[in-house]
């Protein structure tokens, strides 16, 4: 057996595509190798994840699906965008794509995925521009909000003050 995705021929992980239509006939778990797995659940690698080319193509719904998932998370790549024009699904798997959890590929410091409401701290003094201060490391930064259009920052109240922080400089708490 390989991999659903890369069809690489490794030890592979049973792996559950989640949002199933209720009543659906076709199976939900799919084997993935664990490079794909990590990357699913992280951020996929885009030289990793070109094999999207043939794994949309499948005739089992889930890896369709799965498929079209990851392609919408590579949506900033050229490749992936004309790969989502090409691909055809029918309404019901369609509607088990759109039915997919919001994920965030907001991360902090140390690959530690990042949510709205979660508390970070500091990990570096960062001068705010504009309002004349430095946020100090070690700083904490509670009830954090996530830029919904770029991944690398988020949002958060030092000092009275709402600043944009790169999630490079955070460590979550």
């Amino acid at each position: 057996m390989s991999c659903a995705l890369c069809a690489a021929e490794t030890p592979l992980t049973p792996y559950e595509v989640t949002g199933a239509p209720a009543g659906l006939d076709a199976a939900t778990e799919i084997a993935l190798c664990s490079v794909c797995t990590d990357q699913v659940a992280g951020r996929p690698d885009p030289n990793h994840m070109r094999c999207l080319s043939s794994a949309m193509w499948s005739e089992t719904p889930a890896v369709q699906v799965l498929a079209a998932r990851l392609l919408a998370r590579l949506s900033d790549h050229d490749w992936a965008r004309d790969l989502w024009d090409q691909l055809w699904l029918d309404d019901e798997t369609r509607a088990w794509v759109d039915a997919a959890p919001t994920i965030s590929d907001h991360r902090d410091s140390n690959g530690a995925p990042l949510a709205s409401g979660d508390s970070v701290v500091l990990i570096k003094d960062l001068p705010v521009k504009g309002a004349g201060f430095t946020a100090k490391r070690g700083t904490a930064v509670r009830n954090i909000s996530l830029v919904a259009d770029n991944s690398d920052h988020i949002e958060g109240r030092v000092d009275g003050q709402r600043i944009v922080i790169l999630t490079k400089f955070v460590k979550k708490k």
